[in-house]
């Protein structure tokens, strides 16, 4: 083992990571129901028991206290340890692969997907130990600005057990690639000749200037390069690379291209960039107004491989184009609301399609690059942003970093003030424009001014957007590329245009309330004792409220019911566990259901 692993085995950080991890992992194995376990009662916490066997044959049980929340009946354990009781013995479970082994059966996998679960269970423990050791040194500072608070904000996914297993990364690359450490790092540039390259540009953008603003001097130094290969560096297109990605994969993998020239390796660019949370996504450090890079890891995190499959990368532009349309033709959008869409300006894929099917399948999105709009050129004098992951954050003391605020503002104003920028906006796109953005903590930023909420802005939509061809839009639908057969084995959960229009709004529900809104408000509950039904309370009337406004959308109101008793979300740690043709999800109660308007429920009435 390395120093640094060394130096984890015994922390009391790793303890804390473990009884996290441990939470999440029951959590998710019953609520997703892949262990036919206790039935778990809404309310106060009680006692619990999952049941399975050792290897040598002696009954084993793990017990825990939970409850049934009434956020989509998500299952809440208590922060008590979890106790792994045996032989009449009792003491805290402290192993996360003797667990999962124990309850194997229950579980009903293979053994190798059993195998490679433990692992990513394990390289969660190891690197998000790294992490909570970093930011007690991080606490110590105030984020100065949204690109600081993106390295601040470092908790992973907080329902997935694997939310930061980085498989592919060694210790000392988290260490040197990781978010939370802040590193300042140069990207590798290469030239792809254009029979070899896929571009997806923004509408009025020049591909030339636009690479000369973004490369400064460094962009003459790379054509004299190119000129001194003996090639025109006209018949070249330029595309970075993130220096994992080089030094670890695309070195070796594209030797070949290499040698032909169809690549031309150009050497490290000047400008200093810092990843965000999202591992794959940087920003630049040397001009805080250039675009946020997004590039590819041949990584697994989170369900997903961190490639960026080239269809992807065609649509960048395209889907950002027409969403920029949009924005731009509603004046409640534009005027009203003032919605910040950063925009995906251009995307270049390197066509590994034309490849033998064996060879494409090593380089699979493995090489290629979307630039995006910063969010700093966006912001008006007076306005702070922040990841909307950032809001549930607490201070080093233990405060809340929201605290402040809401006693300047007080509770239900800054609360309602949230509810209403981050919720109007999302369901006015999918209401008026058929359309949803997978609007999760990451995908989202809070603007504020002097503390209280004003407007948001959004990112990611190259494939974090759905719609239905089947619901008519003013502005028609982009025409994008799909995704090519073999995609499927890569991420089966990849599509941007949904056949059913329930999808559609499951998409948005999911993304933004199963998770985000619904992890606020367990925060908001525990610091500040806000009840959940009120929160869900506010939310409806803002719903109502905006309905209300837009009469003329009833028809959408009802094809969209958000206020529908059941929706479907992903069930991400059986996606984890099973390898099957059928998406891996499954139907779960609707907070909202509670609070719809021809109920007549609301509270208060």
């Amino acid at each position: 083992m390395s120093q640094i692993g060394l130096t984890l085995l015994h922390s009391n950080e790793r303890i804390q990571v473990r009884r996290r991890i441990f939470r999440q992992l029951i959590e998710s194995l019953l609520y997703e129901r892949i262990v036919t376990g206790p039935a778990i009662a809404y309310g106060a916490e009680s006692e619990y028991e999952l049941h399975g066997k050792t290897d040598s044959g002696e009954e084993v049980a793990y017990r825990f206290k939970a409850s049934r929340k009434k956020s989509f009946g998500r299952i809440r354990l208590s922060e008590e340890p979890v106790v792994r009781c045996t032989a009449g013995r009792a003491a805290e479970a402290d192993s996360l692969p003797r667990f999962l082994l124990e309850i194997a059966p229950a579980i009903g996998t293979t053994e190798t997907l059993l195998s490679v679960f433990i692992d990513e269970i394990q390289q969660t423990l190891l690197k998000d130990t790294m992490a909570v050791q970093k930011l007690l040194e991080l606490q110590q500072h105030k984020p100065a600005d949204y690109d600081d608070w993106e390295s601040y904000v470092q908790a992973g996914h907080p329902y997935h057990p694997c939310y930061k297993s980085r498989i592919g990364f060694t210790l000392e690359d988290n260490l040197a690639y990781g978010p939370e450490f802040k590193p300042e790092l140069k990207l590798a540039w290469v030239a792809v000749h254009q029979e070899a390259a896929s571009f997806s540009i923004a509408r009025m953008l020049d591909i030339t200037s636009y690479m000369q603003h973004e490369l400064g001097a460094d962009y003459a130094a790379f054509q004299a390069t190119i000129e001194a290969a003996g090639k025109n560096p006209s018949e070249y297109v330029l595309l970075p690379v993130h220096p994992w990605q080089w030094e670890r994969f695309a070195a070796t993998a594209f030797f070949e291209q290499m040698e032909t020239q169809e690549i031309i390796y150009l050497g490290y660019g000047s400008d200093s960039y810092v990843p965000q949370q999202s591992i794959r996504t940087l920003s630049n450090r040397a001009d805080k107004s250039k675009a946020y890079v997004k590039l590819p890891l041949s990584i697994t995190n989170t369900s997903s491989g961190r490639i960026l499959a080239r269809h992807t990368l065609l649509n960048a532009a395209r889907i950002s184009d027409w969403l920029g349309e949009m924005v731009a033709s509603d004046a409640f959008l534009r005027d009203e609301l003032r919605l910040i869409m950063l925009k995906e300006v251009l995307g270049v894929s390197y066509q590994h399609q034309k490849l033998p099917n064996l060879l494409e399948q090593k380089v699979y999105g493995a090489l290629g690059a979307i630039w995006r709009e910063s969010l700093h050129p966006y912001l008006e004098p007076g306005e702070e942003a922040l990841p909307f992951g950032a809001l549930s954050y607490l201070q080093a003391d233990g405060t809340p970093v929201i605290d402040g605020w809401i006693q300047k503002h007080g509770m239900e104003r800054w609360v309602k003030k949230l509810l209403s920028v981050s919720v109007v906006p999302l369901i006015h796109l999918l209401y008026a424009h058929g359309t949803a953005l997978e609007s999760h903590a990451q995908n989202m930023m809070i603007v504020l001014e002097r503390g209280l909420p004003t407007r948001i802005a959004l990112k990611d939509f190259h494939d974090g957007i759905r719609y239905s061809p089947a619901v008519p839009n003013p502005l028609g639908y982009p025409d994008i590329m799909y995704p090519p057969s073999n995609h499927q084995r890569v991420n089966r959960n990849s599509f941007i245009a949904k056949e059913e229009v329930k999808e559609v709004k499951d998409f948005l529900l999911d993304a933004f309330m199963f998770i985000n809104l619904t992890e606020l408000a367990f925060f908001l509950e525990q610091h500040y004792g806000l009840p959940e039904e009120a929160w869900w309370q506010m939310t409806a009337e803002i719903i109502v409220g905006y309905q209300e406004k837009f009469p003329e959308l009833q028809h959408r109101f009802e094809l969209f019911d958000l206020f529908a008793s059941e929706i479907e979300v992903e069930q991400l740690t059986k996606r984890r566990l099973y390898v099957g043709p059928n998406d891996c999800v499954h139907s779960v109660s609707n907070p909202l259901y509670a609070f719809h308007p021809k109920h007549r429920t609301l509270v208060g009435e």
